[in-house]
């Protein structure tokens, strides 16, 4: 069935099992991030087989489907205050900034006769979410001590997520001056010093990630076997657990500039385009609803990717030596932001396999 995604079970285990092998040893334990598949069960547990300690996803409807699976679920993106039951009746954790949200997720969880646990976060520069001062975070817990169904088990930040900045042993010191901060003032033990995510396994590779964080929050590593600061492969790992595969439903030979009169496409965007003479084109049957404006790249290096509409990829085959014809099937190794988009697609066959 086309346009699909085959998904290697097997690679991705391996790939997490060598990432997990790595963290373990120094002391950290990993919370899997399962949203960029949508929280599929089937591929979540093998993030549990391959060693990971918790699942973790930005989205109730995901947590809802991993519900079944028994380890301890983190809600990653802050919670809204309209979904504060489902949190607590769906998260074992999540991660918040704001009070308010914390009090109704108190009023919560008081009703669903539990406790409901939480990781502060801070804001180290990257200014997506977060506490963004040590005032700040002392006024919060003074707040918090009176939440009986509210346990702080800690801290937490983002990095390269918004504002790109990455983690170094400055920041992430930062962030366990933090957590000193709230086992000060709540005069507790944090379980959790959650030093970021994908972007922090540099640090990890070259013994730099400092001694106190113990949790990291991994999905592109552990999907695509690359670290995100950097964007550099992860010995070892497979990069091609994720591929996308299309089939040719037109080849044509055409000019390779358009004739007429150059305005709008249909996202806005006026296009430019080179001279190159005609050339064999082929038209696959998937497009920007699916993939978004992310890039992807051909398994086959001959290929060259014009653009998209909507709902059509073109590319470029002149220079390929595979004679293509319609009906054939053309796969490419995509990246994070198109894994997102292609998981979330529901026009695109999800292939689960083993191998």
């Amino acid at each position: 069935m086309n346009p699909r995604i085959d998904i290697s079970l097997n690679k991705l285990k391996h790939n997490t099992k060598v990432i997990s092998d790595m963290c373990k040893e120094k002391g950290i334990q990993i919370a899997a991030v399962t949203k960029a598949f949508c929280g599929v069960p089937e591929i979540a547990q093998v993030f549990i087989d391959g060693g990971a300690k918790y699942l973790a996803d930005s989205r109730i409807e995901n947590l809802r489907k991993l519900n079944n699976i028994p380890v301890e679920k983190i809600m990653l993106r802050l919670p809204m205050i309209s979904q504060a039951k489902e949190t607590a009746e769906y998260a074992d954790i999540s991660l918040n900034s704001e009070i308010e949200t914390i009090i109704a997720l108190n009023d919560a969880a008081e009703k669903l006769n539990k406790v409901h646990r939480i990781i502060l976060m801070v804001d180290l520069g990257d200014l997506r979410e977060g506490i963004f001062d040590n005032k700040e975070l002392e006024g919060a817990l003074l707040k918090l001590k009176d939440l009986k169904n509210i346990k702080v088990v800690g801290i937490g930040s983002n990095l390269t997520c918004y504002g790109g900045v990455i983690p170094n042993e400055t920041n992430l010191g930062k962030l366990v001056e933090y957590g000193e901060t709230i086992e000060r003032v709540l005069d507790t033990t944090l379980e959790i010093i959650s030093g970021g995510n994908s972007s922090s396994i540099y640090l990890l590779e070259e013994d730099r990630i400092p001694e106190k964080i113990n949790n990291l929050r991994l999905g592109e590593s552990l999907l695509l076997g690359r670290e995100s600061a950097y964007g550099n492969f992860i010995t070892n790992t497979y990069n091609d657990v994720f591929r996308l595969v299309a089939e040719i439903i037109e080849i044509k030979n055409k000019p390779s500039m358009p004739i007429g009169e150059i305005g709008m496409d249909a996202f806005g965007n006026t296009p430019i385009f080179e001279d190159k003479g005609t050339r064999k084109r082929a038209i696959l049957a998937i497009g920007r609803q699916d993939i978004g404006s992310n890039n992807i790249e051909p398994v086959d290096e001959k290929i060259e990717v014009i653009g998209a509409s909507s709902d059509h990829l073109i590319i470029d085959i002149t220079d390929c030596n595979i004679g293509y014809k319609v009906g054939d099937e053309i796969t490419f190794n995509i990246g994070y932001g198109a894994l997102l988009s292609l998981m979330t697609s529901e026009y695109v066959h999800k292939n689960i396999i083993s191998y």
